[in-house]
């Protein structure tokens, strides 16, 4: 095993050791097109970016490359036109809201939110006619909304029902106000959130801080910021993503405070996820993650999650290869987002299911489901629904989690610190060929309080109470994961039932 680096605390917090292997590095995935035209393949932190190509626009779903499902590469980025003009109107507001605090300050969020969001499944399917089950309609998000209030999800915390691209007109009201898609949303975004509201949950929705959306949809543009933010509240919405398509970094540095502070000012608590950081490479000195902090309730740093094995690895590879520099960022109110989980598609085996949650809990990472809920296997919801995971993911201390050795054999290891001197441990095996026996200690992992007692999230047991001295053995299937939650002794409950009743505290979100 490698030797660790650094000093730990008594729960084994440490400093990552990367031994230089063939398996320590894996290639980037070969998936298809994020929603303008940029795939995950080759991204670098520095490459990255979601702005589209140079083109004309036409509705998502005329133009030659179908949204997300065509197959071509990163392409080199040009810049782009039209540009975002700061009109007297724009000066007004930009003045007026400059007289306010840039923290958003809504009290929201204080655990990583959980729901359901459209995109990664359902894509800019707006065939209705051929497709009505799953097109972008209302009829969609009300089936959601359904089985979330009826189904166990809710009580757990996923409570966020999110549209994504494409629900828009083509144009804006006679009174410049964002309008749906009279067709496919034709009672309009304010019945379906009550028929969200009134199953409990909440309604999220998406726009974009450009002249256009992503999909080709009417943007937010400067002068749009307050209009929009009023209608959303209006509408009752209770979370907005705001994506950055057609705008760039200059115009992104004032767009995305602005619509923090125009949110602030409706008097509505709407929860803002910031797409910013991921179009200026999810890294400093491009991206300031205290301002982000202070302006955004979560916020996206990488590229879109396709719905393969080689994407979530290539995400989750980017977090913890950057965990020094995003790990301090985030906290209660305030979270680095790594996409959406894809359990329950098609892309994931039942191993690659548990490592994506398993890793998403460690990073204290929102756990919004891209999938269909009225059909989604036994397994992948035994998963999602896993109390442990879900206790572990929404712990209130809401530090995040790193990873703290990568070995040659191809295991990692990854700590997260949790309330009342517990912890979180994922053993995880990259290997592709057969199960891995993998041998060491709390000790070597530099936990120092002496007995231990270890409950596994997946397999739902206690296992015996050992010294942190003590070596053991855990057997990590391909592409799999073993999970613990650990505390010493004198914090454990004697009958094991660690998230259950009492012990699942509600999650903060709701």
């Amino acid at each position: 095993m490698g030797k660790l680096e650094g000093q730990l605390g008594s729960t084994g917090i440490g400093v990552e050791h990367q031994q230089s292997n063939s398996l320590s590095k894996f290639k980037l995935c070969s998936c298809e097109n994020s929603r303008n035209g940029v795939g995950t393949e080759g991204l670098t932190s520095r490459s990255y970016q979601r702005t589209p190509r140079r083109r004309t626009l036409k509705p998502a779903h005329t133009r030659g490359s179908r949204l997300h499902l065509s197959s071509g590469r990163v392409h080199r980025l040009l810049p782009l036109e039209p540009k975002i003009s700061m009109t007297p109107a724009v000066v007004i507001l930009v003045l007026a809201l400059s007289t306010g605090t840039l923290a958003l300050d809504n009290g929201l969020m204080r655990t990583p939110p959980m729901g359901w969001l459209a995109w990664e499944r359902f894509r800019c399917d707006i065939d209705c006619d051929h497709d009505p089950k799953n097109c972008i309609s209302e009829n969609l998000f009300m089936d959601m909304a359904d089985r979330l209030a009826e189904d166990g999800w809710r009580e757990l915390g996923y409570v966020y029902v999110n549209i994504d691209d494409c629900w828009s007109s083509m144009e804006r009201d006679a009174n410049g106000r964002l309008q749906a898609d009279p067709k496919r949303f034709p009672n309009g975004i304010p019945h379906l959130a009550r028929y969200v509201h009134d199953r409990g949950l909440k309604l999220g929705i998406y726009g974009d801080f450009g002249t256009h959306t992503c999909g080709g949809y009417p943007g937010t543009t400067l002068d749009k910021i307050q209009t929009d933010a009023q209608t959303f509240a209006d509408w009752g919405i209770d979370m907005l993503k705001l994506d950055g398509c057609y705008s760039n970094a200059t115009e992104q540095e004032k767009g995305y405070p602005l619509m923090s502070q125009a949110l602030n000012a409706t008097g509505r608590p709407i929860g803002y996820s910031c797409s910013w950081p991921a179009y200026q490479g999810g890294l400093p000195p491009k991206v300031n993650y205290t301002q982000l902090g202070e302006i955004c309730n979560l916020w996206r740093n990488y590229g879109d999650i396709q719905d393969s094995w080689s994407s979530v690895l290539n995400i989750a590879d980017w977090f913890f290869t950057n965990q020094d520099i995003l790990q301090p960022a985030a906290g209660p109110g305030r979270w680095n987002d790594p996409d959406m989980l894809v359990i329950g598609d098609f892309g994931l085996s039942f191993d690659q299911s548990q490592t994506q949650m398993a890793l998403w809990a460690i990073m204290a990472a929102p756990l919004f489901m891209s999938n269909d809920l009225r059909s989604i296997d036994a397994r992948s919801r035994t998963i999602l629904q896993n109390k442990g995971l879900i206790y572990i993911n929404q712990d209130p201390l809401g530090i995040q989690g790193r990873r703290l050795i990568k070995e040659q054999s191809g295991v990692e290891v990854f700590w997260r610190p949790l309330s009342n001197d517990a912890s979180a441990l994922v053993f995880f095996s990259r290997r592709e060929d057969m199960p891995y026996r993998y041998q060491t200690s709390l000790k070597k992992l530099n936990y120092t309080a002496g007995v231990y007692q270890a409950y596994d999230v997946y397999q739902e047991k206690l296992l015996p109470a050992f010294k942190d001295s003590t070596d053991f053995v855990v057997s990590i299937n391909p592409s799999g994961v073993v999970m613990w939650f650990v505390v010493p002794t004198k914090q454990m409950m004697g009958d094991g039932k660690l998230f259950g009743g009492d012990r699942l505290a509600k999650p903060t979100h709701l």
